[in-house]
């Protein structure tokens, strides 16, 4: 596949100069390599980029709870990412990959066939991790480099050139090797099936800019001031229905809240159930009228809580003749900015 090697050394890396000063040089399991500080903070090589290619790394991780792994199509604050979870080996998210958009890894939006595999993997021990990817495929190997631990169909920043890099989780990476090549090796599996479409769902929404969650959080009808103020963007929804909120917006200090708006069209006074789901928070609204509020944060309700997004809820909207607008008021800490929802027959 004719790989070249990156120095394992910070500069090489990219990394900055205080975490380069927390880098650990160092001998485990007979393998000279470098401990990475614990850090959220993931360098991308400086210089580097790749539409197509392949990036391979020898880790190793540590039992407790984690998240590290490989980047590429790294352009300012979007990526995409795969990373393994040490603490999860086995299970159906040993395994992720997730797209980064304006800073946000929206692990909470991207879940189950597709994005997740309840793989096992070496912890504590050496393996291989490899992410091959052209246009917008991609494969990821993990341990075994024969047949992929997850198949990507369709990368969600699509065929870019961008940058690549390690994606540091927690503490206790350690990394013994780092390479990669700009023609990547053929894909070992078909190409995954197009996901289908789900009938019914909100397939086009109006997203505005973010403000601070205070300013709706008790409110009973929506503001007229706010949604005055607010400026607009498109964003088409996922087959599944999904919105990725983070396409459009990025958490800036205290604003963590945006609507989503949609038009729900009705030949007369009728009542429709809405099946929906958000993260990480959200109010409903429908016609300035707020018939919902809740809160799915990771671990908001127990210590294994993840907040997933799905169709969890469903609400009996009343609908008017003619126009109706639909409003949702989305709040975001972390873990993916999102909502969908559908009209069910």
């Amino acid at each position: 596949m004719g790989l070249r090697e990156i120095a394992l050394d910070p500069a090489a890396l990219g990394l900055g100069p205080t975490d380069a000063l927390e880098v650990a040089p160092t001998v485990l399991l007979g393998r000279a390599c470098l401990r990475l500080p614990d850090t959220f903070r993931s360098p991308v090589i400086p210089a580097l980029e790749l539409r197509d290619g392949a990036i391979e790394a020898d880790l190793l991780v540590p039992a407790e709870r984690s998240f590290h792994g490989l980047q590429w199509h790294a352009r300012g604050d979007d990526a995409e990412t795969f990373f393994v979870r040490p603490h999860q080996v086995g299970n159906p998210d040993a395994i992720q990959y997730t797209p980064v958009s304006h800073g946000i890894s929206s692990w909470q939006l991207y879940h189950g066939p597709g994005f997740w595999a309840p793989i096992s993997f070496p912890v504590g021990a050496w393996f291989t991790l490899r992410v091959a990817f052209a246009a917008e495929r991609a494969e990821v190997f993990v341990g075994d480099l024969e047949r992929p631990a997850l198949a990507i169909g369709r990368l969600r920043h699509g065929a870019v050139n961008g940058g690549i890099g390690l994606l540091v989780g927690g503490p206790g990476l350690h990394v013994a090797r780092l390479a990669w090549s700009a023609i990547p090796p053929p894909f070992v599996d078909a190409a995954p099936f197009p996901e289908p479409e789900i009938p019914g769902r909100v397939a086009r929404w109006e997203v505005s800019d973010p403000f601070a969650e205070s300013r709706v959080a008790a409110a009973t009808e929506l503001p007229a001031a706010i949604v005055a103020e607010r400026r607009w963007s498109p964003l088409a929804a996922e087959p599944s229905g999904l919105a990725d909120l983070g396409r459009v917006n990025g958490i800036v200090g205290d604003r963590n809240t945006v609507l989503a708006r949609a038009t729900i069209e009705s030949s007369a006074a009728a009542v429709r159930p809405l099946a929906f789901g958000f993260s990480d928070r959200a109010s409903v609204f429908l016609n300035g009228r707020r018939l919902f509020r809740g809160d799915d944060a990771y671990r908001s309700r127990d210590y294994r809580f993840l907040g997933s997004i799905g169709y969890w809820y469903t609400l009996d909207l009343a609908l008017a003749p003619g126009r109706n607008d639909l409003v949702f008021a989305v709040s975001e800490d972390f873990g993916g900015w999102g909502v969908m929802a559908r009209l069910l027959d």
